[in-house]
């Protein structure tokens, strides 16, 4: 289970403080719990990984064996947002770091478009689907957000027409709404297979929806272990205490920002598996809380490799900031440094240590640092990094963000401000209907 360690802030907060926001954070549990908040219609992520069927992950399965039946080794995965960052996360977390170059063949490559608009890509895409054998994954509730209806339009097409429209209706797949959408329509036309969103679980909390489960299973990974892993936090968090860490978590955070001024909350790994942790987790917080002329701005860092270019503003710059360390206690592999005779390097007095053990000294040796320069740590800490545990950390931060974004005073379920780029792109791009708002932002030009 995700154990918090704080620690690294006793020497930068008051205890009676502490306990007042505590205090907050457990009534912004009961809000979360009862289900009577704001945005309490999309709350139906919390009971995902107890209540998800088999008959469900049966079905992605099966649609991993047809296509693996037809030999597909890429499967092209288009959304953005929450539509992709968990998957995304879940691949870069469980993969080998070097699959690619070991050219391992247990299961498809899992690619991701869509969540851009760069002709480059797209183009580069193209590429390397011509060189191998290929499945689509779309995702997308409505099927007209630009940037995947972007990329579905271009591989769709390419689909079509290097196997024929009814063996392309075998080899994508779309996961969008129930009922409604163009997306929707297009696929009972097409006769495309189906999952749906579902209406109570928001994007970026969709990642043990069909949303992140049907690229995961397809990608060969364990999706049992993550829902075992999330079941575990699930009925961990849901007992009322003030060591629930989502709780500690919350309270903690909501201290450093609201009494200390601490506007940036700054996610650091030491394994470069979880760089996409990082990005899945600041879609959460950012979306979940920035709003409203509030919110803790999520950074992160991975380290030991930003040490060398964003160590020294953490060190020395403007004290706006915290730091939440993703601590994994334990490698899965081994590796241990040899002696050499010459002793060049002046390494000779690690010979014999794993590797693992030099990442938890500078690990460490950077907390204590941080800590000297004014940076208050948190510690978020889990066993290994592997699909149990990768569970654990999904339902942990996102049970986590809703005590948390309540704690604030926010609705943690709705986005308004995500649409104000979109009506000036519509507008510049002479969408029809948006006439006016040409005018008008041209105008501006």
């Amino acid at each position: 289970m995700v154990k918090v360690d704080l620690k690294g802030c006793c020497g930068f907060v008051d205890g009676a403080k502490y306990d007042e926001y505590v205090g907050k954070a457990l009534d912004a549990f009961d809000v979360l719990v009862a289900g009577n908040g704001a945005g309490n219609d999309f709350l139906g992520w919390k009971h995902l990984p107890s209540e998800t069927p088999e008959s469900l992950i049966a079905d992605c399965e099966a649609v991993r064996d047809l296509w693996k039946g037809k030999g597909v080794d890429l499967v092209i995965a288009i959304g953005i947002g929450g539509s992709y960052l968990g998957a995304k996360c879940a691949v870069e977390a469980l993969s080998h770091n070097f699959a690619k170059q070991l050219s391992r063949k247990d299961a498809p490559e899992v690619v991701f478009a869509g969540n851009n608009l760069s002709e480059e890509y797209l183009a580069e895409l193209m590429d390397l689907a011509a060189e191998r054998n290929v499945a689509c994954i779309v995702i997308s509730k409505s099927g007209t957000t630009t940037e995947p209806a972007v990329a579905f339009r271009i591989v769709k097409q390419y689909i079509e027409e290097t196997y024929g429209k009814a063996e392309a209706a075998e080899r994508i797949v779309a996961i969008t709404d129930e009922h409604k959408g163009a997306l929707k329509t297009l696929s009972t036309q097409e006769g495309y297979k189906t999952f749906i969103v579902p209406d109570n679980v928001g994007g970026r909390f969709s990642v043990l929806t069909p949303v992140g489960i049907l690229p995961i299973v397809v990608g060969g990974f364990d999706i049992r272990a993550i829902l075992a892993g999330a079941l575990e936090a699930e009925k961990a968090l849901a007992v009322k205490s003030e060591e629930n860490p989502a709780v500690v978590y919350a309270a903690m955070r909501n201290l450093l920002y609201q009494e200390y001024g601490k506007k940036v909350e700054i996610l650091v790994n030491y394994n470069p598996k979880f760089t996409y942790l990082a990005e899945w987790w600041k879609q959460l917080y950012g979306e979940s809380e920035g709003k409203d002329g509030v919110g803790i701005f999520p950074a992160s860092v991975n380290n030991t490799a930003d040490l060398h270019s964003m160590g020294q503003f953490i060190q020395e710059g403007d004290r706006v900031m915290f730091e939440t360390v993703v601590h994994v206690e334990k490698a899965t592999r081994s590796v241990v440094i040899g002696s050499d005779e010459q002793n060049l390097d002046c390494l000779n007095y690690l010979a014999g240590k794993h590797v693992e053990h030099c990442n938890h000294m500078a690990e460490l040796g950077t907390v204590i640092a941080h800590q000297d320069g004014g940076v208050p740590q948190l510690q978020v800490s889990v066993e290994k990094v592997d699909a149990f545990n990768l569970g654990s950390l999904f339902y942990f931060f996102e049970f986590a963000c809703g005590v948390s974004a309540y704690t604030l005073g926010v609705n943690p379920f709705n986005q308004p401000g995500v649409e104000a780029y979109k009506k000036n792109m519509f507008a510049l791009l002479e969408k029809p209907g948006y006439e006016e708002a040409t005018q008008a932002i041209k105008a501006r030009l």
